[in-house]
């Protein structure tokens, strides 16, 4: 797995001290370059009418989904959704912005304005892929489900923080029609750690062994992280690695886009998740963690 980006990424939303600019600096100059137009893929999830609203939304400077627009937004949207299909093809992780994944097929909301992990999924359903996509954002992924909620092509799951925006991710919600049962919430109360975080990805991969996907798409929000501005979860930096390595443990193809994160140790936090699907192996930087069962 390796980490693309593209410094179009920089130049949206500058200014803000949450979905801000500041949270992938430090990418830049680290990893290569690279380019792709997204264009052509946004009308896999996303109507016509819909990217055209977008778009002028963006040329006229608008505020969407709590985010100043520019033109320069559009072009990093794009870049972004270019960016993840080419990760879900490579088997690598997208580092962008704007996220995606509360953005439903006709609705912008929490910064999202395309919904990049669900573009590149249906990219790979439509090469005729059955796709897991495990979103570990502290927030709920609302778009992402609705989009698939009645598939039976994609499972959906999602670990996240109770009681926060958006307000839906509960047990209940399963899926409809051939899709009921490939939707599985695991909402964890605020103040949860490293332990809750792995007890609910362990039952995410048992529930999803029998699914058989052929790809594993992530949501990779890190805004669990315990520095994050937002959310009041306590994951260590570390968890995410033991994340990585227990998703490469039980599947074989896994894809990344990034979602939240908001704080200054998202590339501490990136790194180490590529780290675990890389390597496959404990992390030789922690000895023994008794709630994370790793040495």
């Amino acid at each position: 797995m390796k980490i693309l980006f593209n410094r179009k990424f920089l130049n949206h939303n500058i200014a803000s001290n949450f979905e801000g600019d500041y949270r992938i600096k430090p990418f830049a100059g680290k990893f290569d370059e690279i380019d792709v137009d997204g264009d052509p893929y946004l009308s896999l999830v996303h109507s016509a009418e819909y990217i055209e609203y977008i778009r002028n939304s963006c040329k006229n400077r608008q505020c969407l989904a709590e985010v100043q627009l520019s033109p320069e937004t559009f072009e990093a949207a794009k870049a972004a959704v270019g960016l993840s299909v080419l990760a879900a093809v490579d088997s690598d992780f997208a580092v962008v912005r704007p996220p995606g994944h509360h953005a439903g097929r006709e609705k912008t909301s929490g910064f999202c304005l395309f919904n990049n992990l669900a573009i590149a999924t249906q990219y790979l359903v439509n090469k005729g892929n059955k796709v897991l996509i495990v979103d570990i954002d502290g927030h709920h992924g609302d778009g992402t489900q609705s989009i698939f909620y009645d598939s039976d092509q994609v499972m959906f799951t999602s670990i996240h923080q109770l009681h926060c925006f958006p307000f839906t991710g509960l047990p209940f919600e399963t899926g409809i029609g051939k899709g009921a049962g490939y939707t599985v919430n695991i909402p964890l109360t605020p103040g949860s750690g490293d332990k809750e975080f792995l007890k609910a990805l362990d039952a995410i991969i048992e529930r999803a062994v029998d699914f058989r996907p052929d790809a594993v798409g992530v949501s990779a929000g890190f805004d669990g992280y315990i520095k994050d501005k937002l959310l009041e979860m306590e994951y260590s930096a570390d968890v995410y690695y033991e994340c990585g390595y227990r998703l490469r443990r039980s599947f074989r193809n896994i894809f990344a886009v990034l979602e939240g994160g908001y704080h200054e140790d998202l590339l501490e936090c990136v790194e180490n998740f590529v780290n675990g699907v890389n390597r496959g192996e404990p992390s030789k930087k922690v000895f023994w963690n008794p709630d994370m069962s790793i040495g």
